[in-house]
């Protein structure tokens, strides 16, 4: 079996925990901000983090074989 390769955009927008699931930054920082709500500035703040066993989590294992 040859080794696996990771997929290169989701080894620079992901990043593993402790516990296994998968921290991101959220969509929607970089431009046009003037017009949000504190609210979503707030919320905007924290990053994302997705479940293991979700099907997303899922995908991201597949795409990073070797975190």
């Amino acid at each position: 079996m040859p080794k696996l390769k990771s997929h290169s955009g989701a080894k620079k927008r992901f990043t593993k925990t402790a516990s296994g699931k998968w921290k991101h930054r959220k969509a929607g920082r970089s431009h046009l901000l003037a017009g949000g709500s504190k609210k979503t500035e707030r919320e905007m703040r924290i990053k994302g983090v997705l479940q293991k066993e979700s099907p997303e989590g899922r995908a991201i294992a597949k795409h990073l074989p070797n975190k």
